[in-house]
């Protein structure tokens, strides 16, 4: 990937364009990491309204140990947005480039701590789902709190339900009957929108699909491709951290 491209992709300074261009790639991470999970302990981690209405049924159903699960999982989508914004926070009072690098940097290698723990979870699976669910809601959490921020809470990447609603308005505009009556304004669709809508719905269901077949074939070693191509995005805005207060200190 072209440094510059890379600047433009995940730095500091965000365009309409870098924000649509890397809510795709993370839409289609968050679509195979979700799909992978699921293959791996039979849960989807993603969004949490799931879990809050399993912790809800489970609750009635006099389950604690399940209601307990449930709880954590939401708790640790929490601790992931929380840890996010912490690290952007961090960055930005420094006025640093690596500002939402930083987070997607930490996404990476707890994408390759979740192959690592998939590994062994055949032999130790009572011990592990657990940790493993966490750990993938924590994930998702921190993902979807960096695209939040770096795109003003225009763009989600985890959770469908929100792109589409959006998406199934403006194609309920874009069939509506328009004629102009007296000062009522004719109803347009923004069909800028709609593709952009279309397009993360798309990369969410591609990476569903790359996600299930790359884990079906390769196991928890497609996990590597995905930190890779997350890391190699991240790491040019990080490195230019690196060089400027290196810069500072030999001055």
């Amino acid at each position: 990937m072209p440094i510059q491209y890379a600047r433009f992709l995940v730095g500091r300074e965000r365009t309409l364009a870098a924000n649509r261009q890397v809510g795709l790639l993370l839409a289609f991470v968050a679509g195979a990491i979700n799909a992978g999970g699921f293959l791996a302990v039979r849960q989807y981690t993603s969004h949490v309204t799931g879990l809050v209405s399993s912790m809800a049924d489970h609750l009635v159903l006099g389950e604690g140990a399940l209601v307990a699960s449930a709880l954590a999982a939401v708790l640790a989508f929490l601790l992931g947005a929380m840890c996010c914004a912490v690290m952007v926070n961090f960055a930005r009072r420094r006025a640093m480039a690596s500002e939402y690098a930083l987070p997607l940097l930490l996404e990476a290698l707890l994408i390759l701590c979740f192959g690592l723990m998939g590994a062994w979870l055949a032999r130790f699976e009572g011990l592990l789902i657990p940790a493993t669910v966490a750990l993938l809601c924590f994930i998702m959490g921190l993902q979807n709190a960096v695209v939040t921020k770096l795109s003003n809470a225009v763009i989600r990447t985890t959770h469908m339900t929100g792109v589409v609603t959006d998406l199934g308005i403006e194609l309920g505009k874009l069939l509506y009957w328009n004629r102009a009556e007296g000062a009522q304004p004719v109803v347009r669709a923004d069909r800028d929108r709609m593709r952009v809508l279309g397009g993360l719905l798309g990369a969410f269901v591609g990476g569903g699909v790359v996600g299930a077949y790359g884990f079906k074939r390769l196991g928890y070693g497609f996990t590597v491709p995905l930190a890779v191509a997350l890391t190699v995005v991240a790491l040019v805005p990080v490195w230019d951290d690196w060089q400027r207060r290196g810069g500072r200190e030999g001055a």
